[in-house]
């Protein structure tokens, strides 16, 4: 009798079984070069009973627990007989075979699945696959895990895995309805206050208040409001409690969620180590060598001597122990070394067809249609441009441009003719920056000046640059008012690099914007709170879910490098960049005015004037400059994301009474603004996520953030800015005006001017060196249009939605490619002849031929 109860609880007849497999990957490989030797010599720990799992029924509950799903029990991982019979799986892999005692006609069919870790370390389960499985469509049943496990002693709860069915929450079995909520309840960690461990899993906020406690607390006021964080559990500091303590950079990793470390070979890690090593040893040994050296560029051709033959570093002990505490050769050999320490740098596109074209009208111009910072112009719509400063605080900062300085260059129309042709364009960081100006130039060692630029659109469909409005803040009275100069194009003599050197300090604020707002706010710090909202509500079963995790990857993970790194007080963006120590209080007053509805392309394009609403276009607006790289690319990889999301939402949400019932989806939305967001929690723009439209837009508005407006921003960076007379990322001297010794010494030596007039040489290499790390795609990257797990759902018609949505970017591809060759299309190469591939998307590479920096490409996430 006893046996017979034994029986029925592990599932009747020995005879029914499950067979299956699992793919898996070692701890240890990680640190391995040889990744195939790795594996074979750890996967035999995983064997016997170092893994086992547990199979839960979807059909079938257990009354006497709670109805939950039956659980069966415990199978252990086995050798697999016949290796060569195995499918091909990535380096560093180890399949196994698993054996599970289970009865389908008593048991039910499996949903989900319990795994054990009974070893000393952590493994990372990517599947677990059922075959010939009875009452099943396809007979297989897949498990996508992704996850590390660790020991199971450290956690407090079992780990569940389900299978890659899909279910709204009112749709999931109710057998399996118990283990869905338990995971998110695990992952909400309402109950776990930290400090968190590697271990651990818990999604929970915090406000940006460890960047070190000399600079203001980011988030949860209204004087410096900010999208949260995850929260690290961390200790608070014993000198000032609203902050959170510090780590020691080398040997310590800020907490973020284990499973947002993805994966084994993911370059968010070597990233992470890059910047470390960038930190510990590089720029130490940068500083030396400036030091005894006259620690400044003269010419452009001490510059180009960067990447044809390097620098030679001082020969410092420190870098050779950087290179011991690095485990990943990647990164070594980032590292210089040996006796001549060189520190070589690749040459940047935009130096490479022609070293001087930078230097042109067309292609300063080009480049903010087709540059790293594309999103910044706006059609001017009244002339003189006007200012939208508090005039109570600044009195009246209209500009001083007027018809006499850009008449002449308007092709024979007049202002008004321009302004109604939709011919007047304006890059305007005037009231961007002038609120910030007077503390930044009195740090000592900046002098930044706040500009417009005037640009025409000629007959050709090129810009050009007509006038240059360089503006200080001027105390007059109780008003901060503006003392402007404009400048004009000149093309000989001293006033030639007069023109020169406006259009440098022009492109020191588009620098600085485009580091601080149009990348690391306007990507990488807004989508946190949606990875932590989609972690925290929606089950890994729900669509949204499926939908948004690729999108996902690494960003809390590459965000916490930052934080440790680059954003921190004292890191390398207050090293390299304009703002300095007012860098992140500066984003912070900007993200008091962002929206999350105008991160959606077409919604931008319009706000900017630089699109209208068309019906009757593809993409339901109409360019008012045909001949935008960004845009065009843009709009076409948007319309193909939109068109995506809706075929795949179309399947489980039939009608808006589906979007508005479904109560994890509701409460991901509300937490996403009162909370994630919540301190812009009350903005009349909110969608309100009552109808499938608003979540159609919503989530193509999020995977276009994630995907390819960062790829916009983020992989120029060193193609276009590692050249730093470019783009420089600040200026030190004002401008020289005529009589003084100034001018003079820029009349003898403009080149020598010019670079000391620029970022120093100290914060070129360190930023340059820095940019290079940052723009560099990855061997592993998933693109945009793949899946790094091709079974990641079990629907069908989802299955085939995603490969329509591949084969529609396949199309932009050969778009992009055919519109780079089209010579009529001036604005896709430029007097640099470097094409515009920012938003090629790359979907049909599967062999990481876009790897390193190679400007083309749009990653699926944020994840450097």
């Amino acid at each position: 009798m006893l046996g017979g109860l034994i029986n029925d609880m592990t599932g009747g007849f020995k005879n029914a079984q499950l067979k299956g497999s699992a793919v898996l990957m070692p701890k240890n490989v990680l640190e391995l070069n040889d990744f195939g030797a790795a594996a074979m010599d750890s996967v035999y720990e995983f064997l016997g009973n170092g893994v086992t799992c547990q199979l839960i029924s979807s059909t079938v509950v257990d009354h006497k627990n709670g109805n939950r799903g039956v659980v069966g029990a415990e199978a252990s991982l086995e050798q697999w007989l016949i290796p060569t019979s195995l499918p091909m799986i990535t380096a560093g892999e180890s399949k196994l075979g698993v054996t599970f005692n289970w009865s389908v006609d008593k048991q039910g069919v499996p949903g989900a699945i319990i795994v054990k870790n009974n070893h000393n370390s952590e493994f990372f389960l990517k599947t677990i696959t059922l075959n010939n499985v009875p009452g099943t469509r396809t007979g297989t049943i897949v498990v996508v895990a992704n996850s590390w496990i660790y020991p199971q002693a450290m956690y407090g709860y079992k780990r569940v895995f389900f299978a890659n069915d899909t279910y709204l929450p009112h749709q999931m079995p109710e057998a399996l309805k118990p283990y869905r909520d338990d995971e998110l309840r695990i992952l909400r960690g309402s109950d776990h206050h930290g400090p968190y461990q590697t271990h651990d899993r818990v999604y929970r906020y915090d406000v940006y208040n460890d960047l070190g406690e000399s600079r203001p607390i980011l988030g949860g006021t209204e004087e410096h409001p900010y999208p949260r964080r995850g929260r690290t559990g961390r200790m608070l500091s014993q000198t000032n409690s609203r902050y959170e303590t510090r780590l020691w950079q080398v040997v310590q990793h800020i907490y973020v969620p284990r499973d947002e470390v993805f994966g084994h070979l993911k370059m968010a890690d070597f990233y992470g180590y890059s910047i470390k090593a960038l930190v510990q040893g590089i720029i130490p040994a940068i500083r030396t060598y400036v030091d005894l050296s006259p620690g400044e560029f003269n010419s452009f051709r001490d510059i180009v001597k960067l990447y044809e033959g390097g620098i030679q570093l001082p020969d410092i002990p420190a870098l050779d122990e950087m290179r011991k505490q690095f485990p990943l050769q990647l990164v070594k050999d980032l590292i210089p070394m040996g006796s001549d320490y060189i520190l070589k740098l690749p040459k940047p596109q935009i130096i490479k067809g022609d070293e001087k074209a930078w230097m042109t009208d067309e292609e300063f111009a080009r480049e903010m249609l087709a540059g790293v910072n594309p999103m910044m112009i706006k059609r001017l719509t009244e002339f003189p441009p006007k200012s939208t400063l508090d005039p109570s605080k600044y009195g009246d900062h209209t500009s001083t441009i007027t018809e006499a300085h850009i008449a002449k260059n308007l092709e024979g129309l007049t202002v008004e003719q321009a302004l109604a042709s939709n011919r007047l364009y304006i890059l305007d960081h005037h009231d961007n920056l002038m609120p910030f100006l007077m503390d930044i130039n009195n740090l000592g060692e900046t002098f930044v000046y706040a500009t417009r630029t005037l640009l025409f659109l000629r007959g050709n469909s090129t810009l050009a640059p007509v006038a240059i409005e360089l503006s200080l803040p001027l105390i007059q009275g109780s008003l901060i008012a503006a003392k402007s100069t404009v400048y004009t194009p000149e093309s000989t003599g001293v006033d030639a690099w007069i023109w020169q050197l406006a259009k440098a300090y022009v492109q020191v604020n588009d620098y600085g914007w485009h580091q601080l707002i149009s990348h690391w706010l306007n990507t990488h710090a807004v989508m946190e709170p949606f990875v932590i909202a989609t972690n925290r509500q929606l089950s890994v079963t729900h669509p949204v879910n499926k939908l948004l995790m690729p999108h996902y990857r690494d960003t809390m993970n590459i965000n916490a490098r930052a934080r440790e790194a680059l954003i921190n007080t004292n890191g390398i963006i207050e090293m390299t960049v304009f703002p300095r120590k007012f860098a992140m209080a500066m984003s912070s007053a900007v993200y008091k005015n962002w929206n999350f509805t105008q991160q959606a392309l077409p919604d931008d394009l319009i706000k900017r004037g630089m699109a209208v609403e068309d019906p009757l276009s593809p993409y339901k607006v109409r360019l008012l400059i045909e001949d935008y790289p960004y845009a065009v690319d843009g709009l076409a990889v948007w319309h193909a994301i939109e068109q995506w999301v809706t075929d795949y939402l179309a399947i489980y949400y039939p009608s808006d009474g589906v979007v508005q019932g479904d109560v994890e989806l509701q409460e991901w939305w509300k937490e996403v603004r009162e909370v994630g967001h919540g301190d812009l929690k009350n903005a009349a723009w909110w969608p309100k996520m009552q109808t499938v439209a608003e979540l159609v837009k919503a989530s193509t508005t999020i995977i276009w953030t994630g995907s390819a407006l960062h790829a916009a921003v983020n992989f120029g960076q060193y193609p276009y800015a590692g050249y730093h007379p470019n783009k420089p990322s600040g200026s030190r001297r004002p401008m020289p005006e005529k009589g003084t010794e100034e001018y003079a010494e820029l009349a003898r030596n403009p080149e020598k001017v010019f670079l000391r007039t620029i970022t120093s040489q100290f914060q070129a290499l360190v930023g340059i060196s820095l940019l290079e790390i940052l723009s560099k795609h990855a061997s592993d990257e998933v693109y945009l249009g793949q899946h790094d797990t091709p079974r990641w759902t079990s629907d069908a018609k989802a299955l085939e939605a995603f490969k329509r949505f591949g084969a529609r970017l396949e199309d932009i591809e050969r778009q992009v490619v055919a519109m780079n060759a089209n010579p009529k299309l001036k604005n896709r190469s430029g007097p640099a002849k470097f094409p515009y591939m920012l938003l090629y998307p790359n979907t049909s590479d599967h062999k990481g031929n876009a790897e390193g920096l190679t400007a083309r490409g749009i990653p699926n996430s944020i994840s450097i």
